[in-house]
């Protein structure tokens, strides 16, 4: 991202469905993978209007779920722009972890991937990231997921998530103990939750409280 991305904002209290700055747009959605072809075809799915089903009310329950303010008060990460785009990254990363793990997850597994990346094109145009060079911030940010996505998946296997939050969370700058412990636990309970809720409910869109 940009330097200016570093600035605090009061984006996060203005609505339960405001991204990374501004408020989110319904109509903006979008995905996660990484090489070029990937990408051109993605984009054109994404300019075609390919019906998502699901996926932006799915999308719209993960973003007001990264953007609840005790991930920023308690768990002190960064209110700034790289900050709430890495925890809803984070908690985009649990919700498709949860439906790669079940057939029927598959398609909303990757529409929902689409809507994240739709979303950041809207989010990088809101802070002036023009025509140009707005495909290579989304190339980027694919990548950035696929990554955490990895990053979470293995952290999860091997029993805790605090190396990869300190890497993907907190960029490398590890926060009080208090605050690290708060968020891998609430991740693990988030992640609980998703495994006993019917996998039909997490696609519609209801993500457990």
């Amino acid at each position: 991202m940009v330097s200016r991305q570093k600035q605090p904002d009061r984006a996060l209290h203005r609505g339960p469905f405001a991204s990374i700055c501004g408020k989110m747009r319904p109509n903006k959605v979008a995905p996660d993978y990484t090489d070029q072809n990937q990408t051109m075809r993605l984009l054109k799915r994404l300019l075609g209007g390919h019906d998502r089903g699901t996926a932006p009310l799915l999308y719209q329950a993960v973003v007001a779920e990264g953007r609840r303010p005790h991930w920023y008060q308690t768990g002190q990460v960064p209110d700034t722009i790289d900050g709430r785009f890495d925890m809803i990254a984070a908690v985009l990363s649990i919700v498709l972890l949860r439906l790669e793990a079940e057939p029927e997850g598959a398609a909303p597994n990757a529409a929902l991937a689409e809507c994240f990346i739709q979303d950041m094109d809207g989010q990088l145009r809101e802070i002036g990231i023009g025509d140009i060079v707005v495909g290579k911030h989304i190339g980027r940010m694919m990548g950035m997921l696929g990554g955490r996505l990895t990053a979470y998946r293995a952290g999860l296997a091997a029993g805790s998530l605090q190396d990869a939050l300190v890497r993907n969370l907190y960029r490398g700058h590890a926060p009080e103990d208090a605050a690290l412990a708060h968020v891998e636990a609430e991740l693990l309970v988030f992640r609980g939750k998703l495994a006993a809720a019917p996998i039909a409910s997490v696609i519609a869109g209801k993500l457990p409280a």
